[in-house]
């Protein structure tokens, strides 16, 4: 049961002052706020629970997603995120492995391409040198010596040998003029036919016979 508002004109009480204390004019018995309890909370517990109610709504929206993905809890989503993480991580580094192989492989091919180019110069160097008559240790010594870039061309090989054989003359010598012929097969000189041992005769009685001959006691044959 509502308990009635007093009287407008009834005096609850007197102010420090000596004024009376009267209710509150345009209450009404009926109006339900009569029933509700005002609370004051400072700044910072409203905010409290604001934060707490926003960090409740956040998890809500979390758990609705949980299961809108199939999943059973945050745990197991956050292990399936994790899990396909990994994968991607792995699927990244087999990749920059293939494609340092692969890198690896076109460089060598380039070396190789490169030493060959650079063995196939130096063939083509020493034959103009030796052209111009160098030969042997002298020849590998004036490929050493001959001041010409990689990239020249027949022409300014030709000149630099020109311009080396004027520097350097003995490198040139013809080396026929001044090497030994070699030895021939028997080890005598090359100018001497190799000793070949006279044939043995090899009937019966026939070292006797050569012996008595030796001796003098047979007239030779």
């Amino acid at each position: 049961m509502t308990r009635p508002l007093p009287s407008p004109d009834t005096v609850l009480g007197y102010r420090r002052d000596g004024r009376p204390i009267r209710p509150v004019l345009g209450a009404s018995a009926e109006d339900p706020s009569n029933d509700e309890v005002q609370v004051t909370i400072s700044q910072k517990q409203l905010n409290t629970l604001l934060a707490r109610e926003k960090d409740q709504g956040g998890r809500a929206a979390v758990r609705h997603l949980v299961d809108k993905l199939g999943f059973t809890s945050t745990a197991d989503l956050t292990g399936y995120l994790n899990t396909q993480r990994q994968a991607e991580q792995q699927q990244l580094s087999d990749a920059e492995r293939r494609e340092q192989e692969l890198t690896a492989r076109e460089k060598a091919a380039v070396e190789r391409e490169t030493q060959a180019l650079a063995r196939e110069r130096a063939a083509a160097r020493r034959a103009l040198l030796a052209g111009f008559g160098a030969s042997g240790q002298d020849l590998e010594d004036a490929a050493a010596l001959l001041r010409v870039a990689d990239d020249a061309d027949d022409a300014e090989v030709s000149e630099a040998a020109e311009q080396l054989k004027a520097r350097r003359p003995e490198l040139f010598i013809p080396r026929s003029a001044d090497e030994v012929p070699p030895p021939a097969p028997g080890g005598s000189p090359a100018s001497v036919p190799p000793y070949r041992p006279a044939p043995v005769d090899r009937t019966p009685g026939a070292a006797g016979l050569d012996m008595a001959r030796r001796r003098g006691l047979l007239p030779p044959v």
